[in-house]
């Protein structure tokens, strides 16, 4: 291997590890999964919601335990999602079914709109956009999806996400469309 092949390795290797170790301190604070309670989300914004998720005085959401993805990272318009690509998501093909990588990047850019909701607003997702660029495996240990606020309006909010491996390599995009409810519409 050349030198420049020997950096690229270890690069890759110190993202695996730094992305490993941010993944066992999000799930060492997480609660059990579960479905919070409407009086415990009244008065939080989407942000607030977040960190009370983060920090355990929530419950984790059960899609995430379910399809064994986390909630790595997350501010005003962005949020972070990171996925095991493992062989029980995969299809007949041999390569992840495209329904994991649409859940994942669907979390990650619905929750970005979430993200910049005031206390006493929801939302539901009017559209999703996913664009595969290249098959997963199981030989990708971890992926993670960031989506990105593109707008947030009062009624609408837009968010673009990509998902990509350790080693940079973009495996699909996606957009959506979120309507913006009030809270129990």
């Amino acid at each position: 291997m050349s030198t420049a092949s020997h950096q690229l390795h270890d690069d890759i290797a110190a993202t695996l590890a730094r992305w490993e170790a941010d993944e066992a301190r999000v799930r060492a604070a997480l609660a059990a999964p579960g479905v919070s309670r409407p009086d415990q989300l009244a008065d939080r914004t989407g942000m607030q919601m977040f960190e009370a998720i983060s920090a355990g005085e929530l419950p984790s959401v059960p899609i995430g335990a379910t399809m064994d993805f986390y909630p790595i990272e997350f501010e005003y318009g962005r949020m972070v999602f990171q996925g095991r690509p493992s062989a029980k998501f995969m299809n007949p093909m041999g390569t992840i079914h495209g329904g994991w990588i649409a859940t994942l990047l669907d979390s990650a850019v619905a929750c970005a709109v979430h993200t910049t909701l005031p206390a006493g607003k929801g939302y539901t997702t009017a559209e999703l956009k996913i664009s595969y660029v290249r098959a997963l495996t199981p030989k990708v240990p971890l992926v993670r999806a960031e989506g990105r606020i593109i707008n947030a309006g009062r009624q609408v909010g837009f968010a673009e996400g990509r998902l990509v491996g350790p080693d940079g390599k973009l495996y699909a995009h996606a957009t959506t469309t979120c309507v913006v409810l009030s809270a129990g519409g």
